[in-house]
């Protein structure tokens, strides 16, 4: 029995373990409506902007393993999908995306909605199936998907106008799809060079990434082994946490200073699964080994001594019987400076600080102390990231997706939805700035469509404060027609929405929003009114930045003085934030 363009696609897919499709749909992509429609084993879930679409399908992916599928119609139904590719890209998601295409008979005479989607999605893509016949499903169908299932990257698959809804000829190339990762560790030479690296240190610190996902216990078990203290990353924050002995926690702009010495202070850095891009908190002078299943992310980022290409658990388990040495006396200095650091995270979330507008350490550390086990976050960009790194626990259980390589505006609403898809009894928060949820608030009513109860808090200061800091650093004067905000209600947005929500001014009432939140069957909005004020300071800086904030204010002042009366407010708010 012959099968259609779009029914023969839906069989690869679901080989791979996918199914849910988020998009929104279009002439050209109706046939593929169709087929889903007929088809069980799917769910199409329409969003209002296929940039969110991207967003949740990479963070199904990231959450389960396997692929995600989004699909955007032909021309800017397409190109819409684009931002939260390379969202996916950057996170090491793997992500297919369907798009329609103009037919063929039209290529090259202008037509309307057409253009050359195969130069656009170039970059982002690491391969793009062009089903220019329907001989050609389902094999380049089959190849795409692998290549995104094992590599774990992002592949496109074009249908044309006048070829989705044909039938499939021939089913000669269908075969089972390879699932699972390869798992190898590299040559016993090598391994005896980074042991006597290694063996040499007397102050060895492994500095672990999000490739150690799957080799938790192997890094810890070495770690105790060697006395090392474990320094880790944003995105491995959900691997590692401070519970643990020896993790002392990150480093980088939103670090803290025992993971910052941790990495400046060590004899030898064993990078594991990492490709951190912020050189500028990597030392040099000293061996460095990378561990890394990717030979492009060997040594660009620092001056590695020594290169390492394979899986981490693979690698640390052929590498551990080789290692001595003992660095617990490095490490357990770095453990006192973590917990004195730990205290003051503890301060700033306090209670007690009944400052108004509030601090927003407050709202992240209770939604920690009762957010389930097993909760997902979702996490915008900008400040609300700092909250999640410095007030929250993503140990056990949970998990924490966002945008933390691309950097993007905007995801901590999308990669929720696509997390309460897959399960809708699990708990997932988005955790947002009001400037990101102004992008994507609109697929709100999204959840409230599919009865999603996703948790959102808004961090609402009415200001792009990470932005704002920036130019601080850099000695320029506040610009706020750039960085200031004007802002709805976004619990009354909520509610308009057929949603719930609460807006908080009073630290009294935070913790009874947050509970309220729980208890809600409806996607909840808390609109937190945070000062503006807020410092969130790096655990070293260098003395440009501490002389470029200080021209910043001295400009303020200035400023000031010739009448601009907001300088003032902003000065109060951000003594109120930080010495109140």
């Amino acid at each position: 029995m012959s099968r259609s363009v779009c029914e023969s696609l839906l069989d690869t897919l679901a080989e791979a373990g996918a199914r849910d499709i988020f998009g929104m749909t279009g002439d050209v992509l109706n046939p593929l409506l169709e087929a889903i429609r007929k088809d069980d084993r799917f769910r199409w879930i329409g969003v209002r902007h296929e940039e969110h679409a991207a967003y949740a399908a990479a963070a199904q992916s990231e959450l389960t393993g396997r692929i995600g599928v989004c699909a955007g119609t032909a021309g800017p139904g397409a190109l819409h999908l684009i931002n939260g590719l390379y969202n996916a890209q950057k996170e090491g998601a793997a992500v297919v995306a369907i798009t329609g295409q103009v037919a063929r008979a039209e290529r090259g005479s202008d037509y309307h909605k057409e253009m050359d989607l195969t130069k656009v999605f170039d970059d982002v893509c690491a391969y793009q199936a062009l089903i220019d016949t329907p001989a050609q499903m389902p094999r380049m169908a089959e190849i795409a998907v692998q290549k995104a299932l094992v590599h774990r990257v992002v592949t496109r698959i074009e249908l044309p106008a006048d070829v989705i809804g044909a039938q499939v000829p021939s089913e000669h190339f269908t075969h089972p799809l390879v699932h699972e990762q390869p798992r190898f560790a590299p040559s016993e030479d090598q391994l005896t060079k980074a042991a006597t690296l290694i063996n040499a240190g007397k102050r060895v610190t492994l500095f672990c990434g999000i490739g150690c996902r799957e080799s938790r216990e192997t890094v810890l078990s070495l770690a105790d082994q060697l006395g090392a203290p474990i320094v880790h990353t944003l995105r491995a924050k959900e691997v590692f946490d401070t519970s643990d002995p020896a993790v002392v926690g990150m480093t980088g702009l939103i670090g803290n200073p025992a993971g910052y010495h941790g990495v400046f202070d060590c004899d030898v850095l064993v990078m594991l699964g990492t490709d951190f891009p912020y050189d500028e908190f990597l030392p040099e002078g000293r061996p460095i080994i990378q561990i890394d299943r990717d030979v492009d992310h060997i040594g660009r980022r620092a001056p590695v001594t020594l290169g390492l290409v394979g899986d981490v658990g693979a690698t640390l388990e052929a590498l551990a019987p080789k290692l001595k040495g003992d660095s617990s006396k490095f490490r357990g200095g770095l453990v006192k400076l973590r917990d004195r650091w730990l205290g003051q995270m503890e301060k700033q979330a306090s209670l007690e600080r009944t400052d108004e507008p509030l601090h927003p350490q407050l709202f992240a550390r209770e939604i920690s102390n009762r957010a389930d086990p097993d909760a997902i976050f979702g996490c915008d960009v900008g400040e609300c990231t700092i909250w999640l790194a410095r007030q929250m626990s993503v140990s056990g259980g949970r998990r924490m997706i966002g945008g933390f390589n691309h950097g993007s505006l905007g995801p901590g609403l999308p990669v929720a939805l696509g997390a309460a898809a897959l399960d809708p009894n699990r708990q997932v928060w988005a955790l947002c700035g009001d400037g990101g949820f102004g992008m994507s608030m609109s697929d709100f009513v999204t959840a409230v469509r599919f009865n999603w109860p996703i948790k959102v808090i808004v961090f609402n200061n009415s200001v792009l404060g990470f932005v704002k800091m920036e130019m601080e650093v850099s000695g320029l004067p506040p610009n706020p027609p750039a960085t200031e905000l004007l802002n709805p209600d976004f619990a009354l947005y909520a509610k308009a929405c057929g949603g719930d929500g609460v807006r908080v001014e009073h630290a009294a009432d935070i913790v009874p929003a947050i509970e309220q939140a729980i208890a809600s069957d409806k996607p909840f909005i808390i609109d937190a009114i945070v000062s503006a004020g807020e410092l969130s300071m790096p655990p070293h800086i260098k003395v440009s930045e501490a002389w470029g904030f200080g021209l910043s204010k001295v400009k303020e002042g200035l400023m000031g003085l010739k009448g601009d009366h907001e300088i003032w407010k902003s000065w109060r708010d951000e003594f109120k934030a930080n010495l109140g």
